[in-house]
């Protein structure tokens, strides 16, 4: 799967934080969890904090689930 890319984040003066995803607003975050993230953003790597964040994260894998034996007889069900 493909790193995470196209996040973006910038921090309000009330200390609010807004996440982007190629120009779109994806998040926003207050209080604590405001805090919570800019931690983890500045201590890790900020594409793949960003997605796990915003649940991006799991796009790209739906593919690959597909295709495995186990799903091959299930399409058009559901």
């Amino acid at each position: 799967m493909p790193a995470p890319a196209g996040f973006t984040w910038t921090t309000r003066a009330d200390g609010t934080v807004v996440i982007t995803h190629r120009g779109r607003k994806a998040a926003t975050l207050r209080g604590e969890r405001a805090a919570k993230f800019t931690g983890e953003v500045e201590s890790g790597d900020p594409q793949e904090v960003m997605a796990r964040w915003t649940g991006a994260y799991k796009f790209g894998n739906e593919r690959t689930a597909r295709e495995h034996p186990r799903n091959r007889g299930r399409r058009g069900r559901g």
